[in-house]
């Protein structure tokens, strides 16, 4: 009887210990499965924020020990820049990045963030953009995961003729959308909308006689050979502040190892492009220098002159965002106040 007891014991002991083993297994299975995900970007693959973009996506796979596979999808193939946003929340893409401003009016209270504040670099206003998000949390992306916010060197003006004062830019058809098209209607140009991407056949058929743009996209976007002249108004000089951002459902369902491995990186990436856009201003402007671009500095009173011309964009921020229930004159002066602080 002892004997028979005994075996029982060893045989319920044996499948106990099976069936702990397969449990094992196939926890083992899931926590190792492979996740793929899709990557949305609007600039060509050959420029630096499309090869910035696959390092970050390298970064991660790396981190993940290859659990993690993204594959990219350039030039607007998978969703044009002015979809990228809705693509993402859809799920039409996993992860995307393109401008707040592409979407007008989606994005009320950060619009704050392309206005006119004069951000002196790349890294400045990636800080800027960054600090406002963890300061304000805009509810406005809430229907997403923000991996991380940059923003551009100075947007200045670009011109195949030159423009020495505020009256040498009325009328004048400039290349614009979103907030830069307030700017250039604000300077006293006609605002032209079209993507970035058809802003160099547009300045060479003369659909455009200038762009509102940082120095980088002299090299980027090549507009260097068709314009001549880059006016310094620092006065009215803008960003534009560009998402990365991720499918809250698809994050959602990430282990959390992984999810830690995407937001580490994604701090890294803060400073990585912040200084990559400077490093691209510095060789926009060495390529246009090369192709003889004369550079015009304004003085003191003339870039007084521009900034007073765009201060209605303020004024008019604050009027609609506040008609809106949203908290317009506070996101502005902290933004002044944070910018002054980067910019000592």
């Amino acid at each position: 009887m002892q004997h028979r007891r005994a075996v029982a014991i060893g045989r319920l002991m044996l499948v106990a210990g099976l069936l702990a083993l397969a449990g094992f297994a196939h926890a083992s299975g899931q926590a190792t499965e492979q996740i793929k995900l899709n990557y949305s970007i609007f600039f060509a693959a050959s420029h630096r924020n499309s090869v910035l973009a696959t390092e970050w996506a390298r970064e991660v796979e790396k981190r993940t020990d290859g659990q993690v596979q993204i594959t990219m999808f350039y030039g607007g193939t998978l969703t044009p820049a002015d979809k990228c946003y809705d693509g993402v929340v859809n799920g039409i893409s996993d992860i995307g990045m393109s401008c707040l401003s592409y979407t007008m009016g989606r994005f009320p209270l950060s619009e704050v963030l392309d206005l006119p504040l004069g951000s002196q670099s790349g890294t400045i206003a990636t800080r800027l953009v960054n600090d406002f998000y963890a300061k304000f949390k805009p509810k406005e992306l809430d229907d997403v995961k923000v991996l991380y916010l940059h923003g551009h060197g100075p947007g200045l003006l670009h011109t195949k003729t030159p423009v020495r004062r505020l009256e040498d830019l009325k009328g004048m058809k400039l290349r614009a959308t979103g907030t830069s098209a307030k700017i250039a209607a604000a300077l006293g140009g006609a605002p032209v909308a079209m993507p970035m991407s058809d802003s160099y056949d547009a300045i060479s058929r003369g659909v455009a006689e200038g762009i509102l743009c940082p120095v980088e996209s002299l090299q980027g976007w090549k507009l260097g050979e068709v314009i001549r002249h880059t006016t310094q108004d620092y006065g009215a000089a803008y960003t534009i502040t560009f998402f990365v951002v991720m499918n809250k459902t698809k994050w959602e369902s990430l282990p959390a190892g992984v999810q830690k491995a995407i937001e580490q990186v994604s701090a890294e990436w803060i400073g990585k492009t912040g200084a990559a856009w400077d490093e691209m201003d510095e060789a926009g402007a060495a390529f246009a220098a090369g192709l003889g671009t004369t550079v015009i500095p304004l003085s003191a009173e003339e870039n007084a002159k521009w900034a007073k011309a765009v201060e209605p964009l303020f004024e008019e921020y604050v009027r609609e965002k506040t008609a809106k229930g949203l908290p317009a004159a506070e996101a502005l002066a902290w933004c002044r106040a944070r910018l002054k602080e980067l910019q000592k």
